[in-house]
């Protein structure tokens, strides 16, 4: 656990008639999103997701926000709502809903549908409710309105959220594609009553801020989806997020017009999918999906939707690109990567698409083709935004510290002073009061990893001791004494892995150790803890000065 301020103190009890808005993940980072509102007593949580990890986290599955902030005061929760069914936004709830069980989760029915099922998987049954744009409800102080926003995701939704404090509209990712697939335009209308009635913050998705003009609409992609897989002879693999449902839509049509079956690869995608299709959000044609078990029966007239678009281990492209999916790759066929690069992971990206070009396979992506548009608005959309609301205060939220501060600097050039935008890390605690916003301290807030069953139990230096591992190597050195006279009766024996296989390679600090040694037995030092430091260190600067090398050395002591 880090403190994100240590030159901010904790902050003092709020006031009545203010709000208090802490965010415990999603600032300065792209996932995690979680923010908690406070007033009279009682907590309103946005969002509950997870950041993935990359290569500098080894080993870890997924990243949570961190609850202690909440932990003592679990039973104020009124609600969590979340803004729609993406990873980053959902994908904590299980593991908060372990600590108190009966929080409601509110959410549109997409949303709630992915989260359920992801729920079950966790053997968690949740209280939910579910909310249509245009509705408004009082959940405990809290007065919350839904507006519809474009996402990337069917059945997205902002929130005004009414307070004795005043007004806050949160946009939660959003965009402003003027012809979307399902004609479910972002509400500016309500934006723009909001807007007139007062919003006091306003808290605006940040992830495009630095992105000139308007985001491309979804529909522009088509033309290149058309011609990528209407000219491929053999197979062709699609890779998205297995919640893109806009995106999937397209390619199933394609493949349709092309007399291609359609085959779902991928738990989450194939779960997904069904209750997207159940639901009415996924069309799919008669006769047009296959079980991926027939695969065989269907030679190459088929169109393949997995996961894996971000280089994940353990998705199903990942393992084709490995070799160790029962689907092989190979000449002729394409693969087409219908997704961003999410930040931090264009290494195992990268490797992916070479290991897939390879094979022989085409490999399509954002780099070379447009196979993808983003989810998230662009500054003109933004700036569209600030004129239409006119907010009083804003807050950027969603995105990295260089998106965060292109928003704040889009708000500023529509009017908006700088004083009333603030850009703050996760854990600083801003309060809106009598229309103002100011920050009053901070409270402490870190990564909580999840690995394998674990969950927290992983720190930094845990981490680190696993990139020392992966990078540098380990040697261990075992000596034994004689526990009257402290001189070594055996020994050093030295292991290496990760260094060096050439066993010779140690004679030189064997002498240097047995000499280290025997001049702090002489200086009168004998205990095993002792001994074993100045081994660590003998070793350590020997490795250091002739290998230009730090690998992990764990040095033994045996008295006998």
């Amino acid at each position: 656990m880090n403190h994100p301020h240590p030159d901010l103190g904790l902050p003092a009890r709020l006031e009545n008639n203010a709000l208090r808005i802490v965010a415990l993940g999603g600032l300065g980072e792209v996932g995690r999103n979680m923010t908690v509102f406070e007033t009279d007593g009682k907590l309103l949580i946005v969002d509950v997701g997870v950041l993935f990890p990359d290569e500098s986290q080894p080993g870890i599955d997924l990243i949570l926000p961190d609850f202690s902030y909440i932990r003592e005061r679990l039973n104020d929760v009124v609600a969590i709502f979340l803004t729609h069914g993406h990873e980053d936004h959902i994908g904590a709830v299980p593991y908060l809903l372990r600590e108190r069980g009966d929080i409601p989760v509110i959410g549109s029915a997409l949303t709630l549908a992915f989260i359920k099922a992801k729920l079950k998987e966790h053997r968690i049954t949740a209280i939910t409710h579910e909310v249509k744009e245009g509705t408004k409800e009082k959940v405990g102080p809290f007065e919350l309105e839904y507006v519809a926003v474009n996402h990337s995701i069917p059945d997205a939704l902002a929130v005004a959220i009414h307070t004795p404090a005043g007004t806050v509209l949160h946009t939660g990712d959003f965009k402003m594609d003027q012809l979307p697939l399902d004609g479910r335009l972002t509400d500016l209308e309500t934006f723009g009553r909001l807007g007139q009635e007062g919003v006091d913050l306003f808290m605006v998705d940040s992830t495009n801020a630095d992105v000139p003009g308007f985001t491309t609409s979804e529909r522009e992609i088509m033309p290149v989806l058309d011609r990528v897989i209407g000219s491929t002879k053999r197979r062709v693999i699609v890779a998205s997020f297995a919640s893109h449902v806009h995106r999937v839509q397209q390619v199933i049509n394609i493949a349709r017009n092309h007399n291609r079956k359609v085959v779902f690869i991928g738990r989450s995608m194939v779960r997904n999918m069904n209750l997207a299709a159940e639901m009415g959000y996924l069309s799919i044609p008669p006769n047009t999906l296959i079980d991926e078990k027939e695969i065989d029966n269907y030679g190459d007239d088929l169109v393949l939707i997995c996961t894996g678009s971000q280089g994940e281990p353990l998705a199903a492209l990942s393992r084709m690109a490995n070799g160790d999916h029962q689907i092989r790759v190979g000449e002729g066929d394409t693969v087409i990567l219908a997704s961003s690069l999410i930040p931090g992971n264009e290494a195992p990206v990268y490797r992916v698409i070479n290991e897939l070009t390879r094979f022989g396979a085409r490999v399509v992506h954002k780099a070379n083709a447009l196979v993808h548009v983003s989810g998230h608005a662009a500054s003109g959309e933004l700036l569209y935004c600030y004129n239409v609301v006119k907010p009083k205060n804003v807050m950027p939220v969603h995105g990295e510290w260089r998106h965060m501060k292109a928003n704040a600097d889009l708000a500023i050039q529509t009017g908006i002073a700088k004083r009333n935008t603030v850009v703050v890390d996760n854990g600083v605690v801003v309060d809106l009061v009598n229309g103002a916003i100011e920050i009053a301290g901070a409270v402490p807030v870190g990564y909580v990893y999840v690995d394998g069953q674990n969950i927290g139990d992983i720190t930094e230096a845990s981490l680190k001791d696993r990139r020392i591992l992966g990078e540098e190597g380990f040697i261990s050195v075992i000596v034994v004494i004689d526990s009257q006279t402290g001189k070594v009766v055996a020994g050093p024996d030295i292991h290496a892995r990760g260094f060096a296989e050439d066993a010779a390679l140690f004679d030189e600090v064997k002498g240097r150790i047995e000499k280290a040694l025997a001049n702090a037995v002489a200086d009168g030092v004998n205990g095993t803890h002792q001994l074993s430091q100045i081994m660590r260190k003998t070793v350590g600067s020997w490795v250091g000065g002739e290998h230009r090398r730090r690998p992990m050395i764990v040095p033994v002591v045996i008295e006998v």
